[in-house]
Parts: C-alpha cells; sequence; structure tokens
C-alpha cells in the first residue's frame, strides 16, 4: 500500500479549518474516502462540509 498526502478543509465554528494528513491506501480514490470517513467521525461532520483541495502520493525514501 501507498501512502497519501491529503488536503483540504472542513466546517468549523469559526469558519473553516485546514487539514493535512498522511493515509496508507491502495489508490487515491480509496485515499480520499478514508479521509471523509476519519474527519467526518472525529468532528461530526457530513461529507458535504469536507472540501478536499489535492491528493498526492508521498515519496518513498
Amino acid at each position: 500500500m501507498s501512502q497519501y498526502v491529503v488536503s483540504g478543509r472542513f466546517q468549523s465554528r469559526d469558519g473553516f479549518s485546514e487539514f493535512n494528513t498522511v493515509v496508507d491506501a491502495p489508490n487515491e480514490d480509496v485515499a480520499r474516502e478514508r479521509v471523509y470517513a476519519n474527519i467526518g467521525s472525529q468532528h461530526g461532520l457530513k461529507r458535504t462540509q469536507i472540501e478536499i483541495d489535492g491528493v498526492a502520493e508521498e515519496a518513498t525514501a
């Protein structure tokens, strides 16, 4: 599995909060889905309240 860096923002009480997170996933679509699930469950948000700006594969050393 590859690691993907996912960045974006989500709605909070004070407007929008930005995030950058690294997830293990077989491809970009699964990485995007895992971020929706993780951030949604942690902050009690729906998918429409989360905006993903970019998904990039993390370079391996």
